[in-house]
């Protein structure tokens, strides 16, 4: 019977909740399972660590504090920035998630809280901030032989979490390319 361990690939479906039992998400709804690659630290990490030891078909309930889910909201993440930081033809509407970029190069996404002719009032938090959640999840399946997955689809992040994984020296400085080669062989 495989058992998911980090640097498993695996397809999952899951639905998420709030304590009311009202759904926030859902990959039966929108008909597609999630892949994953177990490890590499791009999911909720108590959300992967309950991965670690299921096996195919197996379900599971988990139940995420706040903490352990998006983290606490911050108001200080709650920014106003001037009408003119968006293009000219902006429509602009309450609610509506918005990506951008920072006067130092960063990205971000943000929802538009309220807006007026001068400034719009932008809330930096994740959405799900702040908020107590469940996962149902169940296990759809386990690629356990890594050498069957095409190293090339991964994401550098991925590659370097695998190579971290597998002790390969210098990994912290290689490129995609020498990633995928070094953890071919």
């Amino acid at each position: 019977m495989k058992t998911i361990e980090n640097g498993n690939v695996v397809k999952l479906h899951y639905k998420g909740t709030f304590p009311n039992g009202e759904v926030f998400d859902d990959s039966r709804v929108r008909g597609t399972p999630m892949d994953v690659l177990v490890g590499n630290g791009n999911l909720i990490p108590a959300f992967e660590t309950a991965l670690v030891g299921m096996t195919e078909g197996q379900t599971k309930t988990i139940s995420l504090s706040a903490a352990e889910a998006y983290g606490a909201r911050h108001d200080e993440a709650v920014v106003s920035v001037p009408v003119t930081a968006f293009p000219e033809n902006f429509e602009f509407l309450e609610g509506t998630p918005v990506t951008g970029q920072s006067p130092d190069g960063r990205n971000f996404n943000a929802t538009i809280i309220s807006f007026n002719d001068k400034e719009v009032v932008l809330d930096h938090n994740h959405p799900l901030a702040g908020k107590d959640i469940n996962f149902d999840i169940e296990i759809i399946k386990i690629d356990t032989e890594k050498n069957n997955v095409s190293l090339s689809d991964y994401t550098v992040k991925e590659l370097r979490s695998l190579a971290k994984e597998r002790k390969i020296k210098g990994f912290s400085t290689m490129k995609k390319a020498e990633l995928v080669e070094s953890l071919s062989s």
